[in-house]
This record gives structure tokens, sequence and C-alpha cells, in this order.
């Protein structure tokens, strides 16, 4: 069948990111799932600085590629195998597909799969090899998928475990960034670091991750919340959904100096850049636990004080997608979202048509947007 996908041919590296480099909109030929795989109709992808790091370079991965990593949407036709979904059930889709089979998934923690993770260099389903391909302009292309999902399009054929099926009254944008703003935030603060009651926490970063970490950490009865981000808007936001403090980076420190004794129990970094990493490092009391969620640039080289490493127990921890196990925690957060403590919706600053990707990924690189959902089904809107 037929799907118009948003196919990025070439990285680009513009600073800032403008719609004047333009992904381009292809229709693509789109294979019938095989076996161990599900076609599913897009309704909504979120829109993430991962798919910016890809289109400008900071990522390396196979082109042409059809991005989009972060959706939701409903199951239109069932490989071989698959028997555990029906046509019409709705689903979350999620980055990292896993085997079950390899050491890190026995273990429970698939988000780790080895296999995953190397289809997912390749541009390729778990199932080995592409299910997009082009024969416009004389081509005759295979496109790579990103992460398994290349969700920005009306339709992505991904692997079953890829999904996670959701209650059919969970709207679609909500359940869109389950699978990875919230699956992050979320699951850093409960699986990475499993925030207690009473707990100190700051929060680097207020983008959708950061976000989802501050509704995370107020869900869980965390004490103080100190978020620390440069857009005042987004640390208005944070307070909205439960933050106690809001501070400019260059106001976090003297603040944690003068009323936090030194530092918080929990200090999330979710920007993805070495000198905040460093800086949330700074930000962690002793005895405390820095975790990192954000990505950063392949050739970035973290520089810490390696004595207060020791000398004062401080432990740094890696949270890649929230260390989630997708196929118990998206219910859960399902759930507690239906229950009114995760606000997913407040984190929704625009909706758009596939056709204005560019510009929404413009309003993504320029700050002004936390998450925006592209509706792939209404592609034609102006």
């Amino acid at each position: 069948m037929k799907s118009t996908s948003a196919v990025l041919r070439t990285a680009r590296l513009p600073r800032p990111y403008t719609a004047s480099t333009p992904i381009t909109f292809e229709d693509l030929e789109l294979d019938d799932p095989g076996p161990g795989e599900i076609r599913v109709r897009i309704e909504a992808a979120g829109l993430c600085l991962s798919d910016l790091s890809v289109i400008n370079g900071d990522r390396v991965l196979p082109l042409p590629m059809a991005l989009g990593h972060e959706a939701a949407g409903v199951v239109d036709a069932l490989g071989d195998g698959v028997d555990d979904l029906s046509i019409g059930d709705h689903v979350v889709l999620v980055y990292v597909p896993s085997c079950g089979e390899c050491e890190f998934c026995a273990s429970n923690q698939p988000v780790l799969c080895e296999r995953g993770a190397a289809s997912n260099g390749a541009g390729e389903l778990l199932t080995g090899g592409r299910r997009l391909h082009t024969t416009s302009s004389g081509a005759n292309d295979d496109i790579n998928h990103h992460l398994g999902v290349s969700a920005f399009a009306e339709y992505a054929v991904v692997h079953r475990s890829s999904t996670v099926k959701v209650p059919d009254d969970v709207p679609f944008d909500v359940a869109a960034l389950l699978g990875c703003a919230m699956a992050t935030g979320y699951g850093a603060v409960v699986r990475t670091a499993g925030v207690r009651l009473g707990d100190s926490v700051i929060i680097i970063g207020l983008g959708g991750v950061g976000l989802s970490a501050v509704i995370a950490a107020h869900a869980v009865g965390a004490g103080e919340i100190m978020v620390v981000d440069p857009v005042d808007s987004k640390r208005q936001r944070a307070l909205e959904l439960g933050a106690s403090v809001a501070a400019a980076p260059d106001e976090a420190e003297a603040i944690v100096r003068t009323k936090w004794n030194g530092g918080a129990d929990w200090v999330f970094e979710a920007v993805g850049a070495a000198a905040v990493m460093e800086q949330a490092f700074r930000l962690t009391k002793r005895g405390g636990t820095t975790v990192s969620m954000g990505l950063p640039h392949p050739d970035a080289v973290l520089t810490l004080p390696a004595l207060a490493i020791i000398a004062e127990s401080r432990t740094i921890k890696g949270s890649y997608m929230g260390s989630t196990r997708p196929q118990q925690d998206i219910p859960e957060m399902t759930r507690l979202w239906g229950e009114g403590r995760l606000p997913v919706e407040k984190l929704v600053s625009a909706h758009r048509p596939l056709s204005e990707l560019n510009e929404a990924l413009e309003a993504l690189a320029d700050g002004s947007a936390i998450r925006q959902i592209i509706l792939p089904q209404s592609r034609r809107a102006s």
C-alpha cells in the first residue's frame, strides 16, 4: 500500500533549524506486515529533540530515513504469529523493540535489548530489513526506519514488541507521549531513581522529558522539587505541574548553596549537554545521585571532580528511556493518567498536520514549544 511519510535524505547542520531546509513528504510503498509485525494507522505523533538531532547530524543514523519515533495509533493489519492483538486495537509505539531472548530482556531490562539496539542503529526492523520503499524519479530506494517506528506517516509497519496496547478511551495525543516523553521522564523518576516520599529533586531542562519528570516526581510525593530552565514560560508550566521552586540556569547554584543544604537527593538532567550534566553533578548533595536522561553528542566529554564521587559517595546514573519496562509501565501510566495523577495532556503545546512538520521543527529548535503533536491523518490541512 501507499503511505505518505516524512523523509530525511541528507542530514543538515543548520543552527538554528529553519523551515527553509525542509524534510520531504513522499508517497512510499509500505510492505504488508511480516511474521511478528503489525501495521498501525498513525493517529498522533509527538515531536522530540531526538528527531531534531537526527536532522541536524548530531545523531548519525543511516539515510534516507522516514522519521518519527513517538506515536500512537490503531492496529490496521496483523502479520503471522501476532495473536495477542486485534485489528482496531489502540496502541502506543515505543522506540526500542525487544527480542525477549538476550541477557537484558531476560533480566527485565528490555530497553537495553542488544538486538533492538542493533536493528535501530541499522535502520531496520527487529525482524530484519526495511518495509518502506520508493520508486519516485527513477530511484528504487529502501527507506530506513527511525528507531523501528517511523511515525511521521499515515501508516507504519512495526515489530509487535514496538507496541503496547492501551484502552480506547485514552486520547491519541496523550497515548503518543507515553512512548517517549513520559516513558523517559516518569521512568527516570520511578524506575532509574526510585524517588521516595519526601526526597528532594532538581530537574534541569523543561522540554517534554523534563516536564514529565516533574509530573512523576510530584505524583510519587517528592518533597521540594526545583526546576531549572532558561525559558520563563516553561518554568511557569513546571510550577503548575507540581514544582515548588523555579530558577534560570545562572541562578540555580546560588539557590542551592543558600537554601538547599548543598544540593538535592536526586538531580535529573534532561538536556543532553556535557556542561549541563556537569552542573547537575554540582547540584547533587553528598550521598546523592545525578541521573542523566538527555542524549549528548557522541563526541561530548564529561569532566567531573573524581574525588567527590568517592569522598562524598556520589552516584552518576544513565537513564535510557527511563529504564522502563514498556509492557508493564505504559499500562500503569495510563492508569495514573485516568486517576488524574499524570496530567500528560498539559505537555501538549500544539497540534499540527503532517504538512507543517518543518514549521513544528523550527518551533522546537527555538525553544518555544514543549510537545507538539503531528496529526498524519490531517496531512492536507492548511
